[in-house]
């Protein structure tokens, strides 16, 4: 066998839904299928310099390496893993969703990591909906903070209030909260009850005038919200697009958020609701564009500019970096930290450019005095 050259990302395992780029170009060969297998065997040990983050990647895509003594090797070291690589690893949101959602299943029962995992929001809502069913009171409380999960997948909530475990105040709050928002599921004992409770027993069975759901809107105007290359909407269906909008609950605009395409997003970027803004930055589908314009639009919610600035991912596009400097919302201490990473040239343009916020433009101003002042040597 001949691995792949240092510098080549090699094809993942059959299976892996993603292959070995996030790794340091000289370690990929330990996770690369057709190395030999003592290179993936000390992966698989974790044996290899990882960073915590990257080991979990590594040791998620070994667990479907063709070997059985790897996979096995590395499914038993995931679960074994110490505290030092977990305790940073599972609160990075950089890391890979299907890696998360695989640990969350490994370590479901130890409630330490588990929370960390759920609170993590790269962590998948379906890993979150497998964890519900069962898990413990305390974990049934995290899960039942996250509103945004909640009315974003169903069988969170479903799973939710079929576990024994979770407190009966907890999961009255809950459904209150989910039918307030417009959720129904009318397979759940607990939200037909929610509904009597706020509406009244006439309202046992759907919450009085629901408003057009996700599905119906994106199934009258067709591909116009749907398709990603579809052609901007025409004046007359974009005012149609807005008055749906204004009549959708909050549950079916945050689906509408994940299902829709551009034209659904820039029109939902702009509720006041922050769950629903949140839920379209948080979108599978945004684009870099859209991230872009979105860091440096100035009336833009604080909520979304901060899952912006918090992506390492996105804050390493050195245009969406200087669109957040330049946002007067973003904080200070924010601001400073992306400021000493910029170049020369950026920090000289930030220093003369009357838009951006004084108190930026006058640290762009400082940093050039103190790299242009020559360094004092002492006399001999």
């Amino acid at each position: 066998m001949t691995t792949a050259a240092p510098n080549t990302i090699p094809a993942p395992p059959p299976g892996c839904p993603f292959n070995a780029e996030f790794l340091p170009p000289n370690l990929r060969k330990h996770v690369d299928p057709a190395a030999p297998v003592p290179l993936r065997m000390m992966a698989a040990k974790s044996l290899v310099p990882l960073s915590p983050s990257d080991m979990l990647g590594a040791l998620y895509m070994l667990t479907f390496d063709p070997d059985a003594a790897v996979r096995e090797t590395a499914a038993k070291t995931s679960a074994g893993l110490p505290d030092r690589i977990l305790g940073s690893a599972l609160r990075d949101e950089d890391v890979q969703p299907q890696v998360l959602g695989f640990f969350l299943g490994i370590l479901k029962e130890k409630d330490a990591y588990a929370e960390m995992l759920i609170l993590n929001s790269n962590t998948p809502d379906d890993a979150v909906a497998a964890v519900a069913r069962d898990c413990s009171a305390k974990l049934a409380e995290t899960i039942g903070q996250n509103q945004l999960r909640l009315l974003r997948h169903e069988d969170i909530l479903r799973n939710l209030c079929s576990n024994a475990q979770a407190q009966v105040s907890l999961i009255d709050s809950v459904c209150d909260f989910a039918v307030r928002s417009g959720l129904v599921l009318a397979d759940v004992p607990q939200m037909k009850a929610a509904r009597v409770r706020l509406f009244g027993p006439e309202a046992a069975e759907a919450p009085p005038d629901p408003g057009p759901t996700a599905d119906q809107v994106l199934q009258e105007m067709g591909g116009a919200v749907a398709d990603e290359n579809a052609a901007p909407l025409e004046e007359g269906k974009r005012l149609t697009l807005a008055q749906r909008l204004m009549k959708m609950s909050i549950a079916e605009k945050i689906k509408l958020a994940t299902l829709g395409n551009k034209e659904a997003r820039t029109a939902l970027i702009r509720e006041t609701n922050k769950l629903v803004a949140v839920a379209v930055i948080r979108s599978p589908r945004i684009t870099d564009g859209e991230v872009l314009s979105f860091a440096a639009n100035r009336a833009m919610m604080d909520d979304v500019l901060r899952v912006i600035y918090s992506n390492r991912e996105w804050t390493k596009n050195i245009k969406v970096k200087l669109a957040l400097v330049k946002n007067p919302k973003i904080p200070l201490t924010v601001t400073m930290k992306f400021l000493n990473s910029l170049r020369d040239n950026d920090i000289k343009d930030l220093s003369r450019d009357k838009n951006v916020p004084a108190a930026v433009q006058g640290f762009a101003k400082k940093m050039l005095e103190k790299k242009s002042t020559p360094k004092k040597t002492d006399d001999k």
